[in-house]
């Protein structure tokens, strides 16, 4: 329970920095925030632009405290991946992320699913379209452990569900296929590496 508070409130305050812009929405601002994805932000050992809006430090969910977690535990302590983690326990993957020696996953955040899929949709995804959901899934998973900086240097990669994506970089960050960018990359983790992204590659 206090876990689920705690990431509610991170939500919160997430939600409450995306839109306190006022009414600066103009072609200026739009220009800023494309430059601002290609730079990079440090936070611990994470970088990217999302990265300052997460949890930092001596945190609740802070990369440092990921660390031991298996990667279907450390999902749930990331707050703008709550949709992402709900898929992978609906579908059955959770134990397959427990258990795998070495993994990386391409996370996206819940901006991305809500762009990507309606809500009936989505909602028909995890509720009772189990294979379909875990295929798409499998399609942001990784076999090994790949860095931020491996996987630039990758060029390419094959995911678990068979599709082979290109890999480009993107300033700072990694750009897969001209579907996704990272925003939040190399969250170390028992198992394998978290790289928060902000599209949905299927």
């Amino acid at each position: 329970m206090l876990r689920r508070r705690v990431v509610a409130a991170l939500v919160v305050a997430i939600v409450a920095a995306g839109c306190s812009g006022g009414d600066d929405d103009t072609p200026e601002r739009a220009a800023r925030a494309r430059e601002t994805a290609t730079a990079p932000v440090v936070t611990g050992p994470v970088t990217g632009p999302l990265c300052d809006l997460l949890p930092s430090g001596d945190d609740p969910g802070a990369p440092a405290s990921l660390t031991d977690d298996p990667a279907d535990v450390a999902l749930q302590w990331i707050p703008v991946l709550t949709t992402f983690e709900a898929a992978v326990r609906a579908s059955g993957l959770a134990r397959y992320l427990r258990r795998a020696e070495d993994v990386t996953i391409l996370a996206p955040t819940d901006d991305a699913f809500a762009v990507a899929f309606d809500r009936q949709r989505l909602d028909d995804l995890l509720l009772s379209r189990k294979r379909e959901l875990r295929a798409l899934l499998e399609a942001h998973i990784v076999d090994g452990s790949l860095s931020l900086a491996a996987l630039r240097d990758a060029g390419t990669v094959t995911t678990v569900a068979g599709d082979t994506l290109t890999v480009a970089p993107a300033g700072a960050m990694a750009r897969f296929s001209d579907r996704a960018t990272t925003v939040c990359a190399d969250y170390d983790v028992a198992n394998g590496r978290i790289h928060v992204i902000d599209g949905v590659l299927r």
